[in-house]
């Protein structure tokens, strides 16, 4: 049995790390796992938990947190989220300690009846309502829709530690150290933005707000619910979340393609070569068919032009390409530029369903939109470069 781990003054990491389940969600791949981080508070008074993990792992996580209490009892569990990986061990908590309370937010009552069939000893807090556990004051605070409607985070004004929920989680079960100043940071960079962009993307409006209404928290740690723990440098960290739920990207492009026999690669390639000709070095090029959309999004978040190229099947946009499209309306990312192109044989279809695409996301368009019968002519190449390099230029100019 692993040992809780002190991460700060009475307090615990209790997490755990998960390698088997293969997709997040049953959406995201999970190549490097994932862990679910759970935390407690050791007070003078009183003990608190923040959070549980994922139902399979009740002996990993009881066996930490029976060890960080010592001889003491569980008071209380603060419940920053309801999702299962964050709540799946509340009825068994309750089983163990029978007299535990429950913290958590109007919101978050509905929640524990419908997955746990608990109504008692529920107490409800509202922003900025604190719990004294003798030498921790812990200040609960509510970030609604980031990303479920019960969502909160608790702060701890004893020792600045945010107990951020999904905000600043990630993707990547934690290999040896849980902290950001034990990994290099391109480790755990490109994984919390694949996080960010999948699961908290959407909200990017509700992070603004949130950033806004902890801004003037001394925060001297954030331990997310998933990911690294972050102890070093709180102002990138912060920055970072800035800077994605603003939409600002770097100078570099996404192009994606769909295709069937090839034909619709050649395309791409081109606009490769546009952009690389007008000065754009950072270009990634997927096949929406073979990439799992998780890192297409990532990096569409990251840059800030991508280009969509797709053949027609059956009269309309090639299924991958649909699903990215579906993907990136559900998110809609702001503030990007953004080209199209589409090839058909026999029916057209796919240039169109783009254009619709390109009309709800609201993004800037470039010229020009390209439309390649079977396979592309060298004039049609050279019409994709030129696609390629507007949107280069846009980009470096910008």
């Amino acid at each position: 049995m692993y040992k809780p781990i002190e991460v700060n003054k009475d307090t615990y990491w209790l997490g755990v790390n998960d390698h088997e389940t293969d997709k997040f969600e049953s959406l995201w791949p999970l190549p490097q796992g994932v862990a679910y981080n759970a935390y407690a508070v050791i007070g003078t008074t009183a003990t608190a938990a923040i959070d549980t993990v994922k139902g399979p792992y009740l002996d990993d996580y009881v066996g930490k947190l029976t060890q960080a209490l010592g001889h003491r009892t569980l008071n209380y569990l603060v419940v920053n989220h309801m999702e299962p990986d964050h709540a799946g061990l509340i009825s068994e908590l309750k089983s163990v300690w029978p007299s535990l309370k429950f913290i958590g937010n109007a919101k978050t009552a509905p929640l524990l009846k419908g997955y746990h069939g608990i109504t008692e000893d529920v107490i409800t807090v509202k922003d900025g309502d604190t719990l004294d556990l003798g030498g921790h004051v812990l200040r609960f605070f509510t970030v609604p829709m980031l990303h479920w409607p019960e969502s909160m985070v608790t702060f701890d004004t004893t020792t600045g530690v945010l107990f951020s929920n999904d905000s600043f989680g990630g993707f990547g079960a934690h290999e040896g150290g849980i902290f950001d100043d034990q990994k290099n940071p391109e480790r755990w960079e490109d994984e919390m933005l694949r996080y960010y962009a999948c699961i908290v993307g959407k909200y990017s409006n509700i992070v603004q707000v949130a950033l806004k209404k902890l801004g003037a928290l001394p925060i001297t740690n954030i331990f997310p619910s998933h990911g690294t723990l972050f102890r070093k440098d709180i102002k990138k960290v912060i920055s970072l979340y800035d800077k994605w739920s603003r939409y600002e990207g770097e100078n570099g492009a996404v192009v994606v393609y769909g295709t069937m026999y090839g034909n619709t690669r050649k395309m791409a390639e081109a606009v490769c070569t546009g952009l690389n000709s007008s000065g754009v070095k950072d270009v990634r090029l997927y096949d929406a068919a073979r990439t799992d959309a998780s890192y297409i999004l990532r990096d569409i978040w990251k840059f800030k032009a991508f280009a969509l190229l797709a053949c027609t099947y059956n009269t309309t946009l090639f299924p991958p390409m649909e699903a990215l499209c579906s993907k990136l309306l559900n998110r809609m990312p702001k503030n990007k530029i953004v080209g199209i192109a589409g090839s058909y044989s026999w029916s057209k279809g796919a240039l169109t369903a783009l254009q619709e695409y390109a009309e709800k996301s609201k993004l800037q368009l470039v010229e020009p939109e390209v439309e390649v019968y079977t396979s592309p002519t060298a004039e049609d190449l050279e019409k994709l470069c030129e696609l390629g390099a507007n949107m280069g230029a846009l980009i470096v100019n910008e």
